[in-house]
């Protein structure tokens, strides 16, 4: 069975996204972190977006400016295979990228049954809260970076019941940021 991971960054208060949407606070920069998200994206498997993250990515990662700054992170956001969660789009242009407009939790089910590497949902906490309770993410890879926002939007925005979690890793980097490794208790 395919595992799914979500990958996020959150503040230290809490918040995924700061009050107006956005998340350039999260590209704490450093050598030693520039590597692990080299080594991150080279290990493969399919990219999951909500609709507002894939527009964020799509508008960067195939530009000439990420490709000549960031070349492997982009070889492999280019040429992944992708699918965005929209019920509003009608098509989505970004290289090997398939649409899915409805019934969230049910496809990730049959994609997870399906042979193939892995899934890693980036970003799109309104996909993350919708399917956090319904036991189909295997892990929850969330780094918290050094800054505190005051407000925004939570990661978890939105369930209705507690979502037990332990802890299974954890890595803290030179630029302030901290990788905390959680999975599903039970």
């Amino acid at each position: 069975m395919r595992r799914l991971i979500v990958f996020n960054h959150v503040s230290l208060d809490g918040y995924f996204v700061d009050g107006k949407g956005d998340m350039s606070w999260a590209h704490a920069q450093d050598q030693e972190w520039n590597a692990f998200v080299q080594e991150n994206a080279s290990g493969g498997g399919e990219l999951l977006f909500g609709r507002e993250t894939y527009d964020l990515m799509a508008s960067f990662w195939p530009t000439p400016g990420a490709i000549q700054h960031f070349p492997l992170v982009a070889e492999r956001m280019n040429n992944a295979p992708k699918v965005v969660f929209s019920r509003t789009m009608d098509s989505a242009p970004w290289n090997n990228t398939k649409l899915v407009k409805d019934n969230i939790a049910a496809e990730i089910r049959k994609m997870k049954e399906a042979a193939g590497p892995g899934m890693v949902i980036m970003g799109s906490g309104s996909i993350v809260s919708q399917l956090a309770l319904e036991n189909v993410i295997d892990e929850y890879q969330i780094v918290v970076g050094p800054v505190a926002l005051g407000g925004g939007r939570t990661l978890f925005e939105g369930i209705r019941q507690k979502l037990p979690l332990k802890l299974s890793k954890t890595r803290a980097f030179s630029n302030g940021n901290v990788l905390l490794c959680y999975e599903p208790k039970g």
